[in-house]
């Protein structure tokens, strides 16, 4: 039996959306589409900018919104305990507001900001973490890539990336750039846009970080994708397992039909995926020790996975060195139960992470 006394806690909790990209990339505009739009419904808006001046409320449009600035320096060394204040203000406020924004500081990683979420027992009672949005700029993240850590992070973490500024680019260099972000993050939404312009269902509301839901916003997540292949790096072929892992110190590229596949020099995502049931005796001591040996080059991770004499699934997804995991739909009669999962991250042991996983098949 569902419940009912927990399913309305949680409905009952205020959704946040990340908004992450860097400078330039056009938060700001999309940040003033959401607040303009006759949607009917009130946003708080935390708003972090690195230095002294923040956005001014001409720039942040709608003047009865509730808007926070915090010029206290990067949200990714010392804004945890800010966010946290400033969350624990507004839930005081509970009713004036449908949901909250968090706008990021160009410069931020925004693993600190959802980490808040799970870390912080008050604000996790009272807020639920929805997505983490970044906005890129289709024409300078390529170079961004290469000299910016940042920017590297936030497409790694973002569950929604709206590629903007469509129109500065040609086709093949858009087709480039899309490849690069695939490269680095194989999961996350892509929306091409122009002027951050979308659909606002597209960017709000998204439950990307609710276990639940994350079959209903992602049902690619267990099919087979394009840029899924093998390499042959000491293994044989024919493994029901794939990785994304390569120790090279240089970038280079697949063709794949249309779309190129890079693999990034520190940057990877490695998919692992079984049609074998797994052990969960195996699989919890495996993924916990791994994420506290290498938590802090994990960014973001997620998998749903088919246990040994269990008609469930199982999904879970974490945070550096945080998991979180969950029992959710059942198998549908029938359906081929294969378990995938992705770890993304920097210089990640891509040949012990696949060795392990596949330790833990019953």
């Amino acid at each position: 039996m569902p419940d009912t006394k927990a399913d309305a806690a949680k409905n009952d909790k205020i959704p946040v959306t990340v908004l992450t990209g860097y400078l330039g990339a056009g938060k700001t505009t999309l940040l003033n589409r959401i607040l303009s739009e006759p949607h009917g419904k009130k946003y708080a808006v935390i708003v972090n900018e690195f230095g002294e001046i923040g956005i001014d409320n001409d720039l942040v449009v709608g003047a009865d919104e509730e808007v926070f600035e915090m010029n206290n320096g990067c949200i990714c060394c010392t804004v945890r305990g800010d966010l946290v204040r400033i969350l624990d203000g507004l839930m005081r406020r509970k009713g004036k507001f449908d949901a909250i924004i968090v706008e990021t500081t160009g410069l931020a990683d925004p693993a600190p900001v959802a980490q808040t979420f799970f870390i912080d027992e008050n604000v996790g009672k009272k807020t639920k973490l929805d997505a983490v949005v970044t906005v890129a700029d289709a024409k300078w993240l390529k170079d961004r890539l290469k000299d910016a850590p940042e920017a590297k992070n936030q497409i790694a973490f973002a569950d929604v990336i709206l590629l903007n500024k469509t129109d500065l680019v040609s086709r093949d260099e858009l087709e480039d750039v899309e490849a690069r972000i695939r490269g680095i993050n194989p999961y996350a939404r892509v929306h091409k846009t122009e002027r951050a312009k979308i659909a606002l269902d597209e960017v709000l509301e998204r439950n990307a970080f609710d276990l639940d839901r994350i079959l209903d916003i992602e049902p690619d997540f267990l099919e087979s994708e394009d840029h899924d292949h093998h390499h042959d790096h000491g293994h044989e072929h024919g493994h029901d397992h794939h990785h994304h892992d390569h120790d090279h110190d240089h970038k280079h590229e697949h063709s794949h039909g249309k779309l190129k596949h890079y693999h990034d020099e520190d940057m990877q995502s490695i998919s692992l995926n079984t049609d074998k049931p797994l052990n969960p005796d195996k699989f919890f001591p495996w993924v916990q020790n791994l994420v506290q040996t290498e938590g802090p080059n994990i960014l973001r991770c997620k998998g749903i996975l088919s246990f040994k004499d269990d008609d469930r699934r199982f999904v879970f997804q974490g945070v550096h060195m945080i998991l979180d995991g969950d029992h959710q739909l059942p198998w549908k009669e029938g359906e081929k139960r294969v378990s995938r999962a992705v770890f993304i991250g920097r210089n990640l042991p891509g040949k012990l992470i696949t060795e392990g996983f596949e330790s833990c098949i019953a």
